[in-house]
């Protein structure tokens, strides 16, 4: 049963890989990476490491996928790439994905080759499930935790100030007027211009029916 896991996993992992790069269309790429996550969290489980099978489902395959499926549907999700090509990228892109797949089929066949004859490493029962890792988290590695956690929320904090700190830079200003009166029909943006004058002169107002306002 595991050998069938195994292999489904695999081939299941391979295929999104190759769909993400090989489909033209975004959307379609994001669905392909997303059987990738989850073929990649079979395999997770196989090798008892529980723990981040369930993070790389939870947050990659759900809330990360999510914010890719949010992306490409504001962005636009055609066929045509948004990027411009690069001069002989045809000839090197097969030349450097061929170097790269050898190199790392060298690695994994050394190292499997190495291990044949054993039966693997010893796992502990509990090796890899969310207790152990709560338990490195909250005692051993706490501070380190507490840290990087803080880190994140200060990153959050200061993104959120930024953010507001250009918005009112930016409200008010004369190219945002300007970009308001662009949008505005022609008949309207006049009235606004008389408007805008006769307040600055200090007259009265016409309205839009042509009396005074």
């Amino acid at each position: 049963m595991e050998a069938v896991l195994f292999f489904g996993a695999a081939i299941g992992a391979l295929g999104g890989a190759i769909g993400v790069v090989a489909l033209r269309n975004p959307f379609y790429s994001v669905l392909a990476l997303i059987v990738h996550l989850f073929s990649l969290a079979v395999l997770f489980l196989l090798l008892t490491a529980a723990f981040v099978a369930a993070a790389q489902v939870v947050v990659y395959a759900g809330a990360v996928m999510v914010l890719y499926v949010f992306v490409v549907a504001y962005v636009g999700g055609g066929g045509e790439s948004a990027w411009e090509p690069i001069p002989g990228q045809r000839l090197l892109a097969p030349l450097l994905g061929a170097a790269l797949f050898i190199e790392l089929s060298v690695a994994v066949l050394s190292s499997s080759l190495l291990a044949l004859g054993h039966d693997g490493p010893h796992v502990n029962p509990g090796f890899g499930n969310p207790a152990a890792i709560g338990r490195l988290l909250l005692e051993k590695f706490l501070v380190p935790f507490e840290a990087s956690s803080i880190l994140l929320l200060l990153a959050a904090v200061g993104a959120i100030v930024l953010a507001g700190r250009t918005r009112r830079e930016g409200t008010g200003g004369p190219s945002e007027r300007f970009a308001r009166e662009e949008r505005e029909p022609s008949g309207d943006r006049g009235s606004t211009l008389h408007r805008r004058v006769a307040s600055e002169e200090g007259s009265p107002v016409p309205s839009p029916t042509g009396g005074p306002a």
